[in-house]
């Protein structure tokens, strides 16, 4: 875990930022919107130092996502809005979307459920949350599939060589076959 205070040019955990600036457009603009599951509150759950960068999930009540922010400026390399990147973790490749929000600046996000239906609780929402944190750094996660034809840039190129390609979400969560992904 890192220290209360960062060394210079390493910013904080963003998990109060993120509760914070999703609480925001929760009352803000997503009231009365029917994907919200009112069951559900917004929650950052298990940010850590990943390289170097944060990594966490997101539970909203209308997403579940995880999310890469940075944690040493220099080393971020930011993505343009809705364009992706892949990365390479233990349990296979993921692919995450770029963003860029006024107060929380750049992140990438990978979808892990969207709508928030399949919760009853916030507690089940943050039990599989921290689930699928700890299942992405668990190899024996990987699928045993075919390689992707080409990587999405030339540092991805090097890593996928050795990885699979990426899987559906709900089948990384719930053991079930690539491609039975039957969410966003």
């Amino acid at each position: 875990m890192p220290s209360a205070s960062p060394s210079p040019g390493e910013r904080p955990s963003p998990a109060s930022a993120l509760e914070d600036r999703f609480g925001v457009i929760l009352q803000q603009q997503m009231q009365g919107v029917p994907l919200v599951n009112p069951a559900l509150k917004v929650q950052a759950v298990g940010f850590q130092p990943w390289h170097d960068h944060w990594l966490g999930v997101l539970v909203t009540p209308w997403f579940m996502n995880l999310m890469l922010l940075p944690r040493i400026d220099e080393r971020w390399q930011p993505i343009a809005e809705r364009d992706s990147r892949h990365h390479v973790f233990p349990a296979g490749v993921f692919e995450f979307i770029g963003g860029c929000d006024a107060e929380l600046g750049d992140y990438q996000a990978c979808s892990l459920f969207s709508p928030m239906f399949d919760f009853a609780t916030q507690a089940g929402a943050t039990d599989t949350a921290a689930a699928a944190l700890q299942a992405l750094f668990d190899a024996a996660n990987r699928p045993a599939m075919d390689l992707p034809a080409a990587a999405p840039d030339p540092v991805a190129a090097a890593a996928m060589a050795a990885a699979p390609p990426a899987l559906s979400k709900r089948g990384f969560l719930f053991g079930t076959a690539a491609g039975a992904d039957h969410g966003p």
